[in-house]
């Protein structure tokens, strides 16, 4: 197990890394009004767009540690897309009394179940758009970034009937961490369940025997913050459950990036995951080229290749012949860091209000406690 003195000197670090992080652009973003009982205290965020289809699909988007919905919005450019194919968008937004670093607590087991805490309410955000917008129920997706990655596993494994596809970037498999020290373990893919034992997690979550969401990987080779071998971690957890082979049944190497595909027996894509080479924590971008989509800043990335648009593509909501060489609003770049960051994936713990402990673990906690407010990371 991770000592005390290591996992607060690596919350700190994050603590450090999110003070100096700032998203500027316009917020194209609405607010969506009450959507429920909304366990997990988050806020609703979504984009509609003027010409929205008829049964218009639903990406649900989920922002990484430190970032904001609309940041996130600007610099992945998912509403440009949305503009150009017609879908609506929901961004649930952390808020900073769940989560310090604003992330989706995806470590957190009351979180992380079917019908409690932010699962709970990101599916009631759900409904409400759905209800609102005429969507089509059969084409809601969902994806994330780094802790939005981690809490995309958390979605398709607690309501798979809900969605029909999921992209995790940069993210982890479902259930494999219940504290902020197997979080930080699991982040550099040390211990968890083994590999068999994976898919079982996704089977047990829910009532639902299938049919399941088709899945999207995305991942940078060198990323240091959620280690790469996550990404088979999340292929494997979703493989069984597809029926596919462990091998690929189709590998495409591009520039600077490597596809790989599952297809079930009917023939059908499955699974793909996109490895790019040599790129750090982030959200792969395209900002210029046919692909042009978004615009680069803190873990949002200039990859030559639009993770955006691909997964949209994967899905079957954007038609790859349109869309890429129309207009695109003017999107200016967000702030670099000035100075290289650590991890947008790292967790905050909620501190709940020692109980009748024993003498010897309220002292344990105050030692926590009080190291945690030194860090800055709990008032």
């Amino acid at each position: 197990m991770r000592s005390i003195n290591d996992t607060i000197d690596r919350l700190a670090a994050m603590r450090g890394a999110a003070s100096g992080f700032g998203q500027s652009g316009s917020d194209r973003l609405e607010d969506l009004p009450a959507f429920g009982s909304n366990p997990g205290a988050l806020r609703a965020r979504c984009y509609v767009p003027e010409h929205l289809s008829p049964n218009a699909p639903l990406v649900v988007v989920l922002h990484g540690c430190t970032q904001t919905a609309a940041g996130y919005d600007h610099g992945s450019g998912w509403s440009q897309l949305a503009d150009a194919h017609g879908f609506a968008l929901l961004y649930p937004e952390q808020q900073r009394a769940n989560n310090a670093n604003l992330c989706f607590n995806w470590f957190q087991p009351g979180d992380i179940r079917r019908d409690a805490g932010e699962a709970l309410s990101i599916r009631q955000m759900v409904a409400a758009m759905v209800s609102a917008h005429g969507i089509d129920p059969t084409r809601i997706f969902v994806t994330g970034l780094s802790a939005g990655g981690a809490m995309t596993s958390v979605m398709l494994a607690t309501y798979p009937e809900l969605f029909a596809g999921g992209a995790v970037i940069a993210g982890l498999p479902y259930g494999t961490a219940h504290s902020v020290p197997e979080a930080f373990d699991r982040m550099r893919a040390h211990g968890g369940p083994p590999a068999s034992a994976l898919g079982a997690l996704v089977s047990t979550a829910s009532p639902h025997e299938g049919p399941w969401p088709v899945l999207s990987v995305w991942h940078g080779t060198a990323d240091a913050t959620v280690a790469v071998a996550n990404a088979a971690l999340v292929v494997e957890q979703w493989r069984e459950l597809h029926g596919v082979s462990r091998e690929a049944t189709q590998v495409e190497q591009g520039a600077g990036y490597r596809r790989a595909l599952w297809h079930d027996a009917k023939g059908r894509a499955v699974i793909e995951e996109y490895r790019i080479d040599g790129m750090a924590h982030g959200t792969p971008l395209a900002t210029t080229g046919a692909e042009a989509c978004g615009a680069a800043g803190p873990f949002l990335l200039e990859a030559g290749i639009s993770s955006t648009r691909r997964i949209a593509q994967f899905w079957g909501i954007a038609d790859p012949t349109q869309g890429a060489q129309r207009a695109q609003p003017q999107l200016d770049p967000l702030p670099a860091p000035s100075a290289p960051r650590r991890p947008t994936a790292q967790p905050t713990p909620r501190v709940d209000s020692p109980s009748n402990r024993a003498p010897a673990k309220d002292r344990i906690g105050r030692v926590i406690e009080d190291a945690l407010r030194a860090a800055g990371l709990m008032r």
